[in-house]
């Protein structure tokens, strides 16, 4: 993995601001700070050391911008990624698409990389809401955790854990309110919070 100080400044993300100029020849990846998938993509461009050949453009996902689905991509989700005048998207498939595509390290097959956004947020949540550690009685889930935050690739794509406990929260109480309707208690709890 492509190793260095890079530490690129952060853009706020875009609502209805003008878009980018579209099919110029730049390489636009378009994502949210706060969506995993988008993450992965991000952390591979990273990985590969891509950040002078691969602009990032955040996009707003609470007041995303109308030009977003109409110019760039129709099905108006992140990341899509925009190479060759044409625009790419789903997660994997572009994570895929620039490990073959770009110079930089090769991450295939060890792609674990792509798993850390949803560790990410999902020990925090995990352990706030329910006060269960994922990582308890799993020294191998604990010392990939910590592999995977030593990856200064991965580290710059990281969001603080704050920003994302309330939507866990609001998540948990969904689905508990929607498990609640239908079952029972103790199957509430089997089908939410299971370990295995």
């Amino acid at each position: 993995m492509a190793t260095g100080s890079w530490k690129e400044v952060l853009s706020p993300a875009l609502t209805t601001s003008e878009p980018p100029p579209i099919f110029d020849g730049t390489t636009r990846l378009y994502i949210s700070y706060s969506c995993p998938y988008a993450q992965r993509v991000w952390i591979t461009r990273n990985c590969k050391g891509l950040q002078d050949k691969i602009k990032l453009v955040p996009i707003d996902l609470q007041n995303r911008p109308t030009w977003y689905k109409e110019k760039v991509y129709p099905p108006n989700k992140v990341p899509s990624m925009e190479h060759d005048n044409e625009v790419k998207g789903e997660s994997l498939d572009l994570v895929k698409y620039i490990d073959s595509n770009f110079d930089g390290p090769s991450l295939f097959p060890d792609v674990d990389i792509v798993y850390a956004p949803f560790i990410e947020r999902f020990q925090p949540a995990l352990l706030d809401v329910r006060k269960y550690d994922i990582t308890e009685g799993r020294p191998n889930l604990a010392a990939w955790i910590e592999e995977m935050n030593k990856i200064e690739a991965y580290d710059q794509t990281r969001r603080d854990p704050k920003e994302m406990l309330k939507p866990a929260r609001n998540a948990f109480w969904l689905i508990s309110e929607v498990c609640c309707c239908h079952e029972s208690d103790s199957l509430r709890s089997e089908f939410l919070f299971k370990s295995s």
